[in-house]
């Protein structure tokens, strides 16, 4: 089997590669937060919500998020490195971290930090969204009681409660082996590490699985995207075809 070897490439990977796929992973965890926050935030604003403002606001709100995430773990490439070890006549090369006492657990506040707490503006946001609109419902049905809507709007959105749950589950390898990791003694080791790894990359890729697939409205304008797509590029090969 063949390794590569160029300290160069292999540096740049090290110091670089998890240190963007970790920033990626938060922008998507707090973006998809973000999404839940607008989505209760209209329907407390009702009619008086204004579409363009809302726009302004998350064109603000991503690149704050950007500076935000990097600037907690911004150190994180700095105390990497390369180590060359030999194993049954063999020379790996490893990228580790080595971090002091008080940057260790600064990194595992962040680290905590950016796990739960797009999880409970989901939950929040949710409880906030079933709320509002079991009040609003109310107004209009008076002949039913305020507990029937509550649960009437619960069965109509209970998607919102249930995808940050799987993304949680799912992501939760990633905190563990965070607080467990230690250094591996032979390459056999790295299995579990590696399984727990990319579990943590499965909520970033069920994106349209967990929230478009069991909510109603997102599939029907899942559905209406696709089809004024389809008739856009069927109008765009008749335009072609006729030239």
């Amino acid at each position: 089997m063949a390794f590569i070897s160029n300290r160069t490439f292999l540096h740049i990977q090290c110091i670089s590669l998890d240190f963007l796929l970790q920033l990626c992973r938060n922008m998507d965890h707090w973006l998809n937060a973000c999404v839940a926050v607008e989505r209760a935030f209209t329907i407390i604003k009702g009619t008086s919500f204004q579409k363009k403002k809302s726009k302004q606001a998350a064109k603000i709100i991503i690149v704050t998020l950007i500076i935000f995430i990097i600037s907690t773990s911004v150190y994180d490439p700095f105390h990497r490195r390369l180590i060359d070890e030999e194993n049954d006549s063999e020379i790996r090369i490893w990228c580790i971290i080595t971090y002091s006492t008080s940057l260790q657990v600064f990194n595992s506040v962040m680290h905590t930090f950016h796990f739960f707490a797009p999880f409970f503006i989901n939950l929040i946001s949710a409880i906030i969204l079933i709320t509002k609109k079991s009040h609003q419902q109310s107004n209009f049905q008076i002949h039913r009681t305020h507990n029937q809507l509550l649960r009437e709007q619960f069965h109509e959105h209970k998607n919102l409660f249930i995808a940050p749950v799987i993304l949680v589950i799912l992501a939760l390898p990633r905190l563990i082996i965070h607080f467990v990791s230690k250094c591996m003694k032979s390459a056999s080791d790295s299995w579990l590490f590696l399984i727990g790894y990319f579990i943590s990359f499965i909520p970033s890729m069920l994106t349209f699985v967990i929230y478009i697939l069991p909510s109603n409205f997102y599939k029907e304008q899942f559905h209406k995207s696709i089809a004024r797509y389809r008739t856009n590029i069927q109008r765009r090969l008749q335009i072609i075809s006729s030239r």
